[in-house]
């Protein structure tokens, strides 16, 4: 990797980011409606992915292009967890103030749900620091023991893993928590924010599997079940997502719950698009592998679906879709946003073969 490409990789997340800020900013201030204060929020919280994001492709690549000090080595993940602390607790804000208008139960729910992908984002550019000993390891014969001494201390090794659990535990009882009615709001915001946050607790959940997979692949410690175990359980929720949207969208209950739909739908794509970081680890593991190459071609098709399906809703002209086809852009941008981390991965561990 040269130095021009590795300022391009970095450069897509903060590009995508600005994107879905600035047309999140642009709904805030011109739109008006609950859904425009809902998407709006969402959107510029979704650009804090995208800001996560960029701190784990720029560790990834710093590390490439032999430019990885000891204040990357800290500042990058330091600046993904703030970041992250930022969205969690402006959502728990929205949450919690006194005379909280309706729109701001659906946008607290969703930004807290964000804030959290964004922690297990953030634990991947921290693990991902030890990035370039997945090569030096996957030269080893198979077989060979753990890494000594082991990358990261037992307890350090073991919060890496916990904080993207924590994430995804924390999600998923705020979301069974609205979906059985509590948490305040009414019965269309309840509906709405219960469903998404399971959505971002099954995006979660494919983060911890390549929060895992990088970990494992770092200490030598990375098996032959590992290529499976982790892919499944990405595959088979996101598909529940995609599913569960449809859902949703066919037996559409009320007008309201359309914009739900449609927009677990771009969820379950985005939790695809992890899905081929952790494939493109599995498959580059100590074996030619040709197709790896091909893999960062999946941020790339998710990405053309969240915006193919946010332009024929803006074309519906159905004012209860419209909200989806907004935050649609901004899930695109956070998929294209991972075409530059699977790019470097590729780079670093299949690009060799």
């Amino acid at each position: 990797m040269n130095h021009g490409i590795s300022v391009l990789f970095r450069a897509i997340p903060l590009l995508m980011g600005a994107v879905s800020a600035a047309l999140g900013g642009w709904v805030l201030a011109h739109s008006g409606g609950p859904s425009a204060r809902v998407a709006g929020l969402t959107l510029i919280f979704l650009a804090a992915v995208c800001l996560c994001l960029f701190a784990t492709v720029a560790t990834v690549v710093r590390q490439l292009i032999g430019r990885f000090t000891a204040v990357d080595r800290i500042g990058y993940p330091l600046f993904g967890f703030a970041v992250a602390g930022v969205a969690i607790g402006y959502g728990l804000r929205l949450l919690t103030e006194d005379r909280r208008p309706p729109p701001d139960f659906v946008a607290g729910s969703v930004v807290l749900g964000l804030g959290l992908v964004c922690v297990c984002v953030s634990s991947v550019a921290a693990v991902a620091t030890r990035f370039t000993l997945i090569g030096e390891n996957a030269a080893l014969p198979g077989g060979s023991p753990p890494r000594s001494p082991a990358p990261f201390r037992p307890a350090t090794a073991r919060a890496l893993v916990a904080l993207p659990v924590l994430a995804a535990a924390v999600a998923a009882a705020w979301a069974t928590v609205l979906l059985a009615n509590g948490g305040g709001g009414d019965a269309d915001g309840r509906f709405t924010a219960g469903h998404l946050v399971v959505d971002l607790a099954i995006v979660c959940t494919a983060l911890i599997g390549l929060v895992v997979s990088l970990l494992r692949q770092i200490r030598n410690t990375y098996t032959r079940r590992d290529r499976i175990w982790w892919l499944v359980p990405s595959a088979v929720l996101g598909a529940m997502d995609i599913t569960g949207g449809l859902v949703v969208v066919t037996l559409n209950p009320r007008p309201a719950q359309l914009a739900t739909g449609y927009v677990q739908i771009g969820l379950g794509l985005l939790c695809w698009t992890v899905l081929g970081a952790v494939l493109l680890l599995a498959l580059g593991w100590r074996r030619a592998a040709p197709s790896a190459h091909h893999v960062p071609l999946i941020p790339v098709g998710t990405t053309l679906l969240c915006l193919f399906m946010s332009a024929f809703l803006f074309e519906s002209a159905d004012p209860d879709v419209i909200v989806a086809a907004r935050v649609l852009v901004g899930l695109g941008a956070v998929c294209f946003a991972l075409f530059a981390l699977l790019s470097v991965l590729e780079s670093g561990t299949a690009g060799r073969d």
